[in-house]
């Protein structure tokens, strides 16, 4: 989805600050799915043991409350509840149902018991927002004080940057689209023996390239010397711009190689041009089922290579 590259940004505090080298040059490789093992789609929707283990949460019976201090102030949290935090900060906003199917196995009870608790302590907001004329979404996020007190409570990697509150409704929407988009990459990469390390969504890529081409001065303003800087954010230079993925998703394989993936998630309002800049940046597309086949016409017709996989 293409936003305005100076969009608005809301983080604040030290949730905002990503501590690593922000735009580095890496030499590792920089690798495309097309090889990862791709799961099966048969899932059981059952809650059973198996799923619930792979969501890494613990039982809620062993799960005890501890206290986590903002400022003088105590909050209670299960380390499920600190979990979903860091989810949310992460993706800046997932569809209630997403993360109760996805991230609580399909237990839809419990992450309501503890998205409760967290918005009576004033850490988490949600927002219905409408997709078409006939469905709507419910949408969560962290506030303000979510994101701090997740960002001091050491739950997050430190590299990994957290946002808070709502955008546009469309752009919220999409931001949540981006949770499944993540777990259906996330699925290929731990079955190729992979681990994900981090999430880097588009605001950030943005925010760390712009600060490189507004400091370049007018004299420079080369298509070499963007080049260069698109290379040293791991990004390219096609036609005269730097496309930017809608998220990034860094990860060591099995061999422990840090890698990354640049992921966009089309939808049927992208125009012919810019999916086929975005092929040529070697962007790995992801469309939700109903946009997904109108996008491979597209292709088709544009003589575009690139695959559009169905979420």
């Amino acid at each position: 989805m293409s936003r305005d590259a100076f969009s608005h940004d809301p983080r604040s505090g030290p949730e905002q600050q990503s501590r690593s080298a922000e735009g580095g040059t890496n030499s590792r490789s920089t690798e495309h799915s097309g090889h990862l093992k791709t799961p099966s789609t048969n899932q059981d929707p059952r809650i059973d043991a198996e799923r619930l283990q792979s969501t890494r949460r613990r039982p809620e019976a062993l799960d005890t409350p501890r206290a986590h201090y903002l400022r003088d102030l105590a909050y209670c949290l299960r380390d499920s509840e600190l979990q979903t935090l860091v989810e949310l900060g992460t993706f800046r906003a997932i569809a209630a149902k997403d993360l109760a199917s996805v991230s609580y196995g399909g237990d839809t009870q419990r992450m309501e018991r503890e998205i409760r608790r967290l918005k009576e302590q004033a850490l988490v907001s949600e927002k219905v927002v409408r997709g078409d004329r006939h469905h709507t979404t419910r949408l969560l996020a962290l506030t303000k004080k979510g994101a701090r007190l997740t960002r001091g409570s050491g739950a997050a990697p430190e590299e990994q940057v957290l946002y808070h509150g709502f955008v546009k409704p469309r752009e919220a929407k999409h931001d949540a689209d981006l949770y499944r988009l993540y777990q259906a990459q996330t699925e290929r990469i731990e079955a190729a023996g992979g681990r994900v390390t981090r999430v880097v969504l588009d605001y950030e890529l943005k925010r760390n390239l712009n600060r490189d081409l507004v400091s370049l001065p007018s004299q420079e303003q080369s298509n070499e010397a963007r080049e260069q800087i698109a290379e040293r954010h791991k990004l390219s230079l096609v036609n005269g711009k730097i496309p930017v993925p809608d998220m990034r998703l860094e990860y060591d394989t099995v061999e422990m190689e840090r890698r990354h993936l640049d992921l966009e998630l089309a939808t049927c309002n992208y125009r012919p041009r810019a999916l086929a800049e975005k092929a040529r940046a070697g962007f790995s597309f992801y469309a939700l089922s109903e946009d997904a086949s109108r996008l491979r016409r597209v292709l088709d017709e544009r003589e575009i290579t690139a695959e559009i996989i169905s979420l």
